[in-house]
């Protein structure tokens, strides 16, 4: 199965999820990441709004011991926005809410860990998204590639291995509802 259709299949997975069961996945990867020596070392963590039904990591923005940063897309970039619960939010450009464009941007050396949004991992740590190719330029620029990354995805889209372009860089770990499973130390 090529990237395409596996992402497709894996969307529609996904989507077929009921709330209830989305809902208690999403609070057992919360517990896993809250529980993680990586983010109890962790200052400023860079997370994301949940979309398209992946798992959800909003409540972790409510424990203000952490600096957190969220994602606004700018052309073919991200740009990383602090954020505090109950911030003024928009609607970007693929139906995501983003932080305000007002709102103060992070810079690379301030970031202590990133959580990822995936359709997919694999046990090398590899990623599927959505196709963007957003990350992977971000965590390929110099100032990100040394960063602590945890992909977040359902159980049922870990997988024993991905196809993968010599381009993309593999996570550090990956979070499910049934732990965080570490690949690699940087």
């Amino acid at each position: 199965m090529d990237k395409t259709q596996l992402r497709r299949h894996l969307l529609e997975t996904r989507k077929s999820i009921t709330l209830s069961e989305w809902e208690q996945k999403s609070s057992r990867i919360c517990s896993h990441l809250l529980n993680s020596p990586q983010l109890k070392q962790a200052k400023t963590v860079l997370g994301y709004f949940s979309f398209r039904s992946e798992p959800d990591i909003n409540p972790l923005f409510a424990n203000t011991k952490y600096q957190w940063g969220l994602p606004r897309c700018v052309g073919k970039s991200l740009i990383w926005h602090r954020y505090q619960q109950n911030d003024t939010l928009t609607t970007g450009a693929y139906g995501i809410l983003e932080p305000n464009s007002c709102a103060s941007v992070m810079q690379a050396e301030e970031v202590d860990l990133i959580l990822i949004p995936c359709v997919a991992c694999d046990f090398q740590g590899y990623r599927l998204g959505y196709g963007g190719g957003y990350y992977d330029r971000l965590l390929s620029s110099p100032e990100w590639e040394k960063k602590y990354t945890i992909g977040i995805v359902f159980d049922f889209a870990y997988m024993t291995e991905l196809p993968f372009e010599p381009w993309d860089k593999p996570l550090q770990a990956v979070c499910t509802e049934n732990g965080l499973f570490c690949e690699k130390s940087i």
